[in-house]
This record gives C-alpha cells, structure tokens and sequence, in this order.
C-alpha cells in the first residue's frame, strides 16, 4: 500500500469541505488500520476501478454527518439522518472522489469511480473489515472526518 494513493483523496477533502462547510480542516496523522464498522457512523463507500482497484471509504460519526449537511444547507439544523441528509452526505463523497480522481489523471493514473454508497451503520456496511490506509481530518467545531483507502493493487 502506498502512501500517494490517499494524497488526491486529502487534498481534495480539504478543498471540497472548504469550499462547501466554510471551514479549513487540519489533516491528523497518516496510519495503517483496521477498518472497523461501528454503529452510529455514517460511511461512504466509493469503488475505484482502473490502475488503481479498491474502496475509498469515507468515515464520520452521525453527530458529524449531520452538522456537516446542516452547513452545506447554509446552516440550517438538521436533527436526523433522513433522506435529503444521506443525498447531501453522499454527494460530498462523490465530489470528493471526482475530484480526486482528476488529480490522478493528471499524474497519469486512470481511475474511473463508482457511485458513492451511503451505509449507516455496521450490519449494512457490506465490507469485511481490513487494513486501510487512514488519514483523520480535524474540523474545529464539527469533529473529525476519516478517509480511508483500501487498495487491492
């Protein structure tokens, strides 16, 4: 597993989160881990398919979620995980991913992604926990949103 393959998923989580929370994340330590499906986390699942193969996994706790989605809503409250929540959580995911995916090909890695996957909590997360390349971004006020790569070659 190589260090660069997450690289493009950061920078474009800062950008994308800039831009659509109006905060600058900090970046916490890069770390190998097991992947551990929890229960009152929200999860974002992207395939990645080309020179890469694998799952980016996008990870936050629910308290999180909803105070990112409430942001992305100009701020206003949301209280639950309803559908217009999972739509605007997994479209960040996606703009996440295709981002980063632009910046992969510009360094000469082709990559096509699939649909980002919203799953809310463990029993439905559908992947077998492994090992993962995981990056923490810290949002001050919010709390922290994980990215997670999980390469297969």
């Amino acid at each position: 597993m190589q260090a660069e393959y997450i690289n493009p998923f950061l920078e474009s989580a800062k950008i994308v989160i800039e831009q659509l929370i109006q905060i600058k994340p900090s970046t916490g330590k890069l770390g190998v881990k097991e992947v551990k499906f929890v229960e009152n986390y929200i999860w974002i699942q992207i395939g990645i398919n080309g020179q890469m193969n694998g799952d980016i996994v996008f990870g936050l706790s629910e308290e999180v979620a909803l105070k990112m989605v409430s942001a992305m809503m100009g701020g206003y409250e949301i209280s639950e995980m309803d559908e217009m929540g999972k739509s605007a959580i997994s479209e960040l995911g996606n703009m996440i991913s295709g981002n980063a995916s632009t910046m992969l090909f510009n360094q000469g890695v082709r990559v096509d992604i699939t649909p980002p996957k919203v799953l809310h909590s463990a029993q439905s997360a559908g992947i077998n926990p492994s090992k993962a390349l995981t990056i923490p971004l810290i949002m001050e006020g919010i709390g922290q949103f994980d990215i997670q790569v999980l390469i297969a070659s």
